[in-house]
């Protein structure tokens, strides 16, 4: 009896502490994000796949503009370059969309990284369509991670989109499609009312992340943006102020990321506009993975994450209560693969690619007067 009563007392801090010692905190994990990868994709994305994997990112995301479609991909002409060969007008745009799996996808492929796909102003421009991009990008856009969510969602659902979404560790990643005027579309929009609805409901989700081509209206990069065309600029401020609802009345950690203009740019959203419209949201603009360099928009100074000529991609960090902090994570051409600087040239890789390839012209951060929208832009 006294061994008991004894034992009793050994055992009985153990339990104590076991019933009020919290959980480990789940290890904080990583994913990769950039958009627009013309002109220069083919070197800069293989560099992307490379770091990535050192970072150990689940997933790198992708938000569109993989060619340039109305004039020739400067990489595409230098690869036939160096094979002695003339890129043919109906070659490139029969093989456009290939070249940009092989040697922008396959890398991350290769080192078992997932890709998600988005699609961009540039996928739409004639003669290309968003069933010519569906069809060539197949493989990624009804990838495993993608078909089971969507079939959670919807067990009868068997349409490939551009846009969809992934859970991931109680984090909603959402990829729309606003790579032309006249999306968002009411089959979109109804898509996305009745995926955030549930995820309003849902305690499980504690953050949502919404990944576009272009930046929502009135942004920093109002110039550039869907700011341009009045089904964009409705639609667009539609989503904002949804995503708004969903952190202030829902208590969702809400992120907004784009491309579309060719540099990075953090506080996106802090503008007048929405500082008297609602609030500010989280947002970065990040299309640095190969595409010709914008110069930053008039009145926006340089910083660690706001700058132009570089090439590189937003490191996401997922924290164990769902928070996520972003930093841009810059290229160099000492980072770019040896066998695709073989392919390429050194001089292309580091004259044309890193050195040149800028687009000089002034960006307007003010949005701009409605233009008509028609197909193709």
């Amino acid at each position: 009896m006294k061994i008991n009563v004894a034992l009793a007392l050994v055992l009985l801090p153990i339990a104590a502490l076991a019933q009020t010692t919290p959980p480990a905190a789940a290890a904080p994990w990583h994913f990769v994000v950039a958009g627009d990868s013309r002109n220069c994709g083919d070197v800069v994305m293989p560099a992307i796949a490379q770091s990535a994997k050192n970072n150990d990112a689940k997933f790198y995301w992708h938000l569109g503009d993989w060619r340039a479609i109305y004039t020739f991909d400067e990489d595409m002409q230098q690869a036939s370059a160096m094979a002695k060969q003339t890129l043919r007008v109906q070659d490139y745009l029969l093989g456009a969309f290939q070249d940009a799996i092989d040697n922008q996808l396959r890398p991350f492929d290769k080192l078992g990284i997932p890709v998600y796909a988005g699609i961009g102003n540039h996928e739409t421009i004639w003669p290309m369509t968003r069933g010519a991009f569906v069809k060539a990008f197949y493989a990624y856009l009804d990838s495993p991670s993608i078909r089971a969510q969507r079939l959670k969602d919807d067990r009868y659902d068997t349409n490939v989109r551009t846009y969809f979404h992934v859970v991931n560790s109680g984090v909603d990643f959402i990829t729309l499609d606003n790579g032309s005027c006249e999306m968002f579309d009411n089959e979109q929009m109804n898509w996305l009312t009745a995926l955030l609805d549930r995820d309003a409901a849902d305690a499980t989700i504690r953050t949502v992340v919404v990944g576009a081509h272009a930046a929502l209206p009135d942004s920093r990069s109002c110039g550039h943006s869907m700011g341009n065309y009045a089904q964009q600029r409705e639609t667009g401020r539609a989503v904002y102020r949804r995503l708004l609802a969903m952190r202030d009345t829902y208590k969702k950690q809400v992120y907004v990321l784009a491309s579309h203009s060719h540099f990075v740019m953090e506080n996106v959203y802090d503008t007048a506009f929405w500082q008297a419209n609602g609030g500010v949201l989280p947002g970065w603009i990040v299309g640095t993975s190969g595409a010709v360099r914008y110069r930053l928009p008039n009145g926006i100074d340089e910083g660690p994450n706001t700058k132009t000529d570089v090439y590189g991609y937003l490191l996401g960090t997922v924290a164990a209560d769902g928070s996520i902090s972003f930093a841009f994570q810059e290229l160099k051409s000492s980072d770019v693969p040896a066998e695709v600087k073989a392919k390429y040239s050194e001089a292309f890789v580091n004259d044309f690619c890193f050195a040149g390839n800028r687009d000089t012209r002034k960006q307007q951060s003010s949005c701009p007067p409605m233009s008509q929208c028609s197909a193709g832009e």
